[in-house]
C-alpha cells in the first residue's frame, strides 16, 4: 500500500474521492502511483456491484463513495461489466508533469 505522505484517515478519504470521481466521470488524469492504488479499490467496488445480493453490495459500496456515485456504479456500470470477469480499468501513461516531473497517467473505465 502506498502512503502518499498522508496519515491513514487522510489517505482513505483521498482514495475515496479519486474513486468516486472515476465512477462519475469515467476517466481521470492523475499520477501513475495514485492510478495504480486507485485501480485496486475501483475494481473491487465494481466486483461488489456485480454480485447478486444487492443489499450487501450497496452497504459495501456506500462505505467508499457518495450516493450518486454508488447509484451510477450499481446501475449502469455494473450491468456494463456483467459478463466481464475482471480488468475493468485501464492506465494510460502520458508523460511527465511539467512542474515536478511526476509521471502522469489517465485512469479510465474500459
Amino acid at each position: 500500500m502506498r502512503i502518499f505522505g498522508r496519515k491513514r484517515n487522510q489517505r482513505k478519504a483521498f482514495l475515496k474521492s479519486i474513486v468516486s470521481n472515476l465512477i462519475l466521470k469515467g476517466r481521470i488524469k492523475t499520477t501513475v502511483a495514485r492510478a495504480k492504488e486507485t485501480r485496486i479499490l475501483a475494481e473491487r467496488l465494481i466486483s461488489y456491484a456485480k454480485v447478486g445480493d444487492k443489499t450487501l453490495a450497496a452497504r459495501l459500496i456506500l462505505r467508499y463513495m457518495p450516493k450518486n456515485a454508488a447509484k451510477k456504479l450499481m446501475g449502469s456500470i455494473a450491468s456494463k461489466y456483467s459478463s466481464r470477469r475482471g480488468g475493468y480499468t485501464r492506465i494510460i501513461k502520458i508523460g511527465q508533469r511539467k512542474g515536478d516531473a511526476a509521471e502522469m497517467a489517465y485512469l479510465e473505465l474500459i
